[in-house]
Order: structure tokens, then C-alpha cells, then sequence
């Protein structure tokens, strides 16, 4: 459960991890903060602007009472006690001992509202609930006043209610605007970064399909003069100074090859004669011809190499018998190798290709086999509807898994026994992949049930072949 939950989070990470989702992730944060950093300002802005004013309207309210207490008018002063329609404003005029002489209605009975008594021309503001059960605080102006009868303290008190209502306006509509333009921005930035990104992505597939053999494609170059059209006309730039590269590289190897070709068969048909002139150097003559032998199958190897990285194998159409060709190899082997035993099973099994290039790849890989096998060889050839397998097997050391896709390349040999001393080129296997994938087909490597090296070719079939099983060791 935990590693399947473990697999179907997985591309979800890797969608987190693309430019678009993180640029429009990017911009939505910014813009949130900035607009809750904006959100705050105009918070404590509108906080602030509404509590002056009913600190005004305080104000006014204890000019009025104030006038009226100088005015020595109870009429003009009981008006003013009364509150307006809508108006909660506490209003109440104490002595200088505290005793309440005067008060709204809605404050009759109450005791004095604050415990502050300010000289005359002097004022104190405070912010208290009127009583405990109130739900909006009161911003009360305590002022003193001087008046016929003596000092008076004038306390006026306005509700912040429609403060706090303004406030919460405000904090209700942020939460809900605030989340819709976070996500507003984050897809038009998703679309917008995307369609920018369309080109790039045009250019990535067009790389994707570029292969060292083939270095003529080039990418698309946007029709925009920006920095995505200068980045595909850099790489179309770095793509032709690589073709031009590797055509030199292949015509010097090809050129080289067929030019040293001629001095080689000289060299051969002269430790020919060398040979049967001076039979008392026979040993090193022959050792000699041995390794002309093989630097003209290593020049021969590298003229195929060439062929292909320039033009493809020329691969003919034929139906080929495999196990013929497997058969052939068998023997020569059990030849050239007595040493080792040589097992097979092959079966009948019938492709359409080149059977020169088809024998030379089996050749190669049984010469592999035999060159790292201890004591056995197994050929093994088997058909069914879907393809032909060719498998070589061997004893030897095997291949590690992190070599196995790199033994295909040229000129590389493993360490340990694999190794220039046994006799190898590194270009065998490299035949060998030319070959089976100009045939449409595969190769792979795998460990045999001995331990060693086990080379696993598949063709496409072409039609049938009857005959018996065949099934044998030498």
C-alpha cells in the first residue's frame, strides 16, 4: 500500500517540478502577500480614519454639552442629552467628586463612567465597555469645563461599532478575494508561461530525436526575436559544428581504413613468401602474420563503423535460415576451440535480412563467448510467432549490471579479464548492435544460468521453417 501510494505521488512530484507550475505557484504567493500586505495597510488605514472620526463626533457632542453647561440653559442641555435616531452616544456631566448631575437616558442610574477628572480646557480619551455584557467598546472623551455653577467633567461616549462593522467588511472580503485572485493569477500565469514555454518544448523534442549518427536535424526557431529564438539558433549553430565534426571524424576513419588496406595485403603476401623462404623464422613469421591478420580485421571493422555512422548498414531482403547460419558457428567453434565444450539448441527459425551481416554477428558473439568462457559455450536458437531469439551463453566472469549498455560502445573493454590481452578489438559488440538494429531488432545482455555472460539477440521472424529439433554438445 505504502509503495503504491509512494508510485502515485511521484508524478505529481515531478508536475510540481516544471517551470509552469512553479512560476504560477510563484506568482500567486506574491501576489497574496501582496495583496494581504495591501489588505493590512488599508485595514488599519480605514481602523484609523474611522476612529478619528468618532473621536470627532465625540468632540462635538462635548462642545455642545459644554455650551449648554455655560449657557446655564437646562432646556438647551436636556436637548442636547438626547440621542439622534441611530445614535449611540453615552453622554454625562459629573462634578469634580464624581457624582453623576447629569446623563443621557439610556444612562440614568449608571454610575460615573470613568474615574478620570481633567482640569478645565483639558481632555482625556479612553476605550472601555460600558457594561460587561456589551459586545462593542465605547471611545469615551473625558473633558473639563468651567461653568457658572463651577467645574464640571463632560464624559461623552461614542460607539465603535461601525468601526469594528467596517473592519470586519473588509477582513470577510479579503478572505474571499484574496484566495480568487491567488488562484486567477497562478492559471492565467500556468497559460501565459506555458504558451511561452511551447517553443522550448518544440525544441526539446526535436533534440530528443537527435542521435550521434544522425546529426542533420535541427531544431525550430521560433518566429518571436527573443531569448528562446537566440537559444534554438545557438544550438542549430552547436548541432552543425558537431556534424561537421563527425564527418570529418567518419571520412578520416573511412579514408584511413581504406588506405592502410592495400599496405596490409602487401605486408601478408610478403610474410607469405617470408615463410616458406626462411623456414628457420617460421615461429615469428606466423606470429607476425597472426597480428597482421588482425589489424586487418580491426581496419575492416572500423570500414563498417564508417558505412554505418555515414550512410546506415545496407541491409538486403533475403530469408535467412538462422540456425544454418548457428549451426556453421557451432562447428567452427568445436574447431578452433577444442578446449571448450560446445553445447547448442537450436531450433529451426527463418528472418528476412542479410545473412553475410547476420553470420558476422553471431561470429562475433560466439568469438566473445569463447574468448571469456572456462569450460562451455551454448548456443541457443528459438522461433514463435512474435520473433527468432539468438542467445550465446557463457561461463566466464559476466558483465555488471552498470556495464551492460556501454559494452555496445567502441573500443570499450570491461576490467578485471575483459581486457585488451584477450585478444579483443572493442569493436565487436559494436558490430553487432549496427547490425541487429538495422534488422529492426534488439540486443540485450543478461547473466547466464553459469554465472557468466549471456547475449540475447531478437529479429523479427519472416515466415516459417519446418524441420525437427535440434538439440546437442560437443
Amino acid at each position: 500500500m505504502t509503495a503504491a501510494l509512494r508510485r502515485s505521488a511521484q508524478p505529481w512530484a515531478a508536475r510540481l517540478g516544471s517551470v509552469r507550475v512553479r512560476t504560477a505557484l510563484a506568482a500567486a504567493a506574491v501576489v497574496a502577500c501582496a495583496v494581504l500586505l495591501a489588505g493590512l495597510g488599508l485595514l488599519l488605514t480605514t481602523r484609523a480614519t474611522l476612529t478619528g472620526n468618532v473621536d470627532a463626533a465625540a468632540d462635538q457632542r462635548t462642545g455642545q454639552v459644554v455650551a449648554a453647561l455655560q449657557a446655564d440653559d437646562p432646556t438647551r442641555l436636556t436637548q442636547t442629552l438626547q440621542p439622534g435616531a441611530g445614535d449611540r452616544t453615552a453622554v454625562q456631566v459629573l462634578d469634580r467628586s464624581g457624582r453623576v448631575l447629569d446623563a443621557s437616558p439610556d444612562l440614568a442610574g449608571r454610575g460615573p463612567l470613568t474615574t478620570a477628572r481633567p482640569a478645565p480646557g483639558q481632555s482625556v480619551t479612553q476605550e472601555r465597555l460600558l457594561s460587561p455584557g456589551d459586545e462593542d467598546k465605547f471611545r469615551i472623551v473625558v473633558t473639563g469645563a468651567q461653568t457658572p455653577e463651577g467645574a464640571r467633567i463632560v464624559v461623552v461616549g461614542q460607539s465603535l461599532r461601525p468601526v469594528n462593522e467596517s473592519v470586519e467588511a473588509i477582513v470577510r472580503a479579503a478572505l474571499v478575494g484574496v484566495p480568487v485572485l491567488a488562484v486567477v493569477v497562478a492559471l492565467a500565469t500556468y497559460l501565459f508561461v506555458g504558451k511561452s514555454l511551447r517553443p522550448v518544448e518544440a525544441i526539446r523534442r526535436r533534440v530528443s530525436t537527435i542521435t550521434a549518427s544522425d546529426l542533420r536535424t535541427r531544431v525550430p526557431v521560433p518566429s518571436a526575436r527573443d531569448e528562446v529564438a537566440a537559444l534554438a539558433e545557438t544550438m542549430n549553430a552547436m548541432l552543425d559544428r558537431l556534424q561537421g565534426a563527425a564527418e570529418t571524424q567518419r571520412r578520416f576513419v573511412a579514408d584511413a581504413s581504406h588506405e592502410l588496406r592495400s599496405p596490409l595485403a602487401t605486408l601478408q603476401v610478403g610474410l607469405e613468401l617470408l615463410e616458406a623462404a626462411d623456414p628457420a623464422h617460421g615461429r615469428q613469421v606466423r606470429r607476425m602474420r597472426g597480428e597482421t591478420a588482425r589489424l586487418s580485421r580491426i581496419i575492416s571493422d572500423l570500414l563498417l563503423l564508417a558505412r554505418a555512422d555515414e550512410h546506415g548498414l545496407a541491409v538486403r531482403h533475403d530469408d535467412v535460415d538462422l540456425d544454418d547460419l548457428a549451426y556453421v558457428e557451432r562447428d567452427r567453434l568445436h574447431a578452433e576451440h577444442p578446449e571448450l565444450r560446445i553445447e547448442s539448441r537450436i531450433r529451426p527459425a527463418r528472418v528476412r535480412g542479410d545473412a553475410h551481416q547476420l553470420e558476422r554477428a553471431i561470429r562475433n558473439l560466439c568469438d566473445n563467448a569463447a574468448r571469456y568462457a572456462r569450460h562451455v559455450v551454448t548456443l541457443t536458437v528459438a522461433a514463435d510467432d512474435h520473433g527468432t531469439d539468438l542467445r550465446v551463453d557463457d561461463d566466464g566472469p559476466g558483465i555488471d549490471e552498470a556495464d551492460r549498455e556501454r559494452v555496445f560502445d567502441r573500443f570499450v573493454r570491461l576490467d578485471d579479464s575483459r581486457t585488451r590481452s584477450d585478444g579483443g578489438s572493442g569493436l565487436g559488440l559494436a558490430i553487432v548492435h549496427e547490425i541487429v538494429a538495422s534488422h529492426g531488432g534488439r540486443i540485450t545482455v543478461e547473466t547466464s544460468a553459469s554465472g557468466g555472460a549471456s547475449l540475447h539477440i531478437w529479429l523479427p521472424s519472416g515466415s516459417g521453417k519446418g524441420g525437427d529439433d535440434a538439440d546437442s554438445a560437443r
